[in-house]
């Protein structure tokens, strides 16, 4: 405990240092977030405003666009900050806050990502009986368990991370504080932590994984006994949105922090890391809502009503 005084800030290298590239990154980032905010505070809003999208789904939907707005802004205005004043330092404390909301918030995702796979598992398989599995309370308790699993990992996560002592360096190779870049400044002996990071990052990722691998099993083998094409295809393109989403998160998820920490390359560690904590914000909103038939006339209503 009293190692931890010899280390009171960080400073975040960032993902370049070249000056000319500065402004267009600063430029760059703040459009991204911008569409982030804009795009999932507008699906919440016209999710909550037209009662035809109060299904599980959009419910699932509405909590999974909060949650990427959480763990966007938890790391994206620090990044912009560093752009465009040359802002990288970061206090202790401010370390580990931004770690412990980014990995709450990226950990109750996984679990959202499951609940949804099982809602279009209920959805496909089990028509018939699907209003009486996905009730409201059903919905919400998978919601609220979601959020307790994301945030009670992340506090393992973050405790774990900062009860070691930080004497060899302060300066993060990264744009934030996330957990390899962290423990490579520990003087530490980090083995335990790293076995703890692998169990938990398991639960927290590999178990949503298995149910969301299970539902679309079962998804795949009931699409496949529907006669026409027609069918089929309109099954299909009800998950086809997700399942875009799944295999986004997972793969940058997976190639980040399931492999030795001697085989990690910051820079790709950098670059994974801009598109599962800025890119993929802004693309769940887009890639849920632009071919999708109910949001697109819930926004056309709503665009009626405003002009009337």
């Amino acid at each position: 405990m009293e190692n931890r005084s010899e280390v009171s800030e960080f400073i975040l290298m960032g993902l370049t240092d070249a000056p000319e590239l500065q402004v267009p990154l600063f430029i760059m980032f703040t459009i991204v977030y911008l569409i982030t905010l804009v795009g999932n505070l507008g699906l919440i809003a016209l999710i909550s405003w037209d009662s035809s999208l109060h299904t599980p789904m959009y419910f699932f939907l509405s909590n999974l666009s909060l949650v990427d707005i959480g763990y966007s802004s938890a790391v994206t205005p620090k990044v912009m900050a560093g752009f465009l004043i040359g802002d990288k330092v970061i206090s202790y404390k401010g370390c580990a806050t931004q770690l412990f909301f980014f990995a709450a918030f990226a950990g109750t995702e996984s679990f959202l990502l499951a609940c949804m796979a099982y809602d279009r598992h209920a959805a496909v398989c089990k028509p018939l009986h699907y209003t009486t599995t996905m009730t409201s309370t059903a919905c919400a308790h998978m919601a609220s368990g979601a959020y307790i699993c994301g945030f009670l990992a992340s506090s393992i996560f973050t405790g774990n991370t900062f009860s070691h002592s930080f004497c060899r360096s302060n300066i993060i190779h990264h744009f934030f504080c996330d957990l390899p870049p962290i423990l490579v400044l520990s003087c530490s002996n980090i083995h335990t932590s790293e076995m703890v990071l692998f169990i938990l990052g398991s639960f927290t990722s590999f178990f949503p994984f298995l149910v969301i691998f299970a539902s679309y099993l079962l998804i795949f083998i009931a699409i496949l006994k529907i006669r026409s094409a027609e069918g089929r295809q309109k099954a299909f393109s009800t998950c086809a949105s997700h399942l875009t989403a799944v295999s986004i998160f997972y793969g940058t998820a997976i190639f980040m922090y399931f492999q030795p920490s001697s085989s990690h390359s910051m820079d790709s560690d950098k670059m994974a890391s801009v598109f599962y904590t800025i890119v993929i914000p802004m693309l769940n909103p887009l890639v849920y809502s632009l071919r999708n038939k109910d949001v697109k006339n819930a926004f056309g209503k709503a665009v009626r009503v405003h002009r009337l």
